[in-house]
């Protein structure tokens, strides 16, 4: 039984033309061991041939474009690292979630308020939401102090983002530390 050949889809879309796929002429060249200047396509790629390097059109947009002469597969393995590692140094601000009902008492408030301060010290976000069931939607107003206590007693170390907004059944106000 013979097998199907798969049909050859083309080549995988490079982010940067290299070699003959660059159609601009003349361009800015650039790179180790070259003499940088503008010069026609021709001798740009010859120079890379040269070299045993390839021509990559590093800023298309450019007038004229910029090239530079480089190994293409290290340059991309160089672009990958040097975003892995950004994306590692980004700082996550996590959203911590705190949950009252309309009826919490003062306890509980005060024992999640320790939570609360010690997430913002963490540096993450508090979203802290009153969570009306059944009929305790009656008591809106008392959700929304309740809210407003638990951020005024929490201003020393966390400020205020969101003030308190219905969001259906709960009100939520989100607490980032200042």
């Amino acid at each position: 039984m013979k097998k199907k050949k798969r049909k050859f889809r083309g080549r995988v879309r490079d982010p940067h033309k290299i070699n003959q796929y660059i159609n601009a002429d003349p361009v800015r060249l650039v790179g180790d061991n070259v003499e940088q200047g503008i010069v026609d396509l021709a001798t740009a790629r010859a120079l890379a041939k040269e070299q045993e390097l390839d021509l990559v059109e590093i800023s298309p947009n450019a007038k004229p474009p910029v090239c530079k002469v480089i190994d293409y597969r290290k340059f991309l393995y160089e672009q990958k690292k040097k975003a892995k590692e950004l994306k590692a140094n980004q700082a996550k601000t996590d959203i911590k979630e705190i949950r009252f009902g309309p009826n919490t008492d003062e306890h509980d408030i005060n024992f999640k308020m320790k939570h609360a301060e010690k997430f913002i010290k963490e540096g993450h976000k508090v979203r802290a939401y009153v969570f009306f069931r059944g009929r305790s939607i009656v008591f809106k107003e008392r959700g929304e102090l309740l809210l407003l206590q638990f951020a005024e007693s929490l201003q020393d170390c966390a400020k205020l983002e969101q003030m308190p907004k219905m969001e259906g059944k709960k009100m939520i106000i989100i607490l980032a530390p200042k």
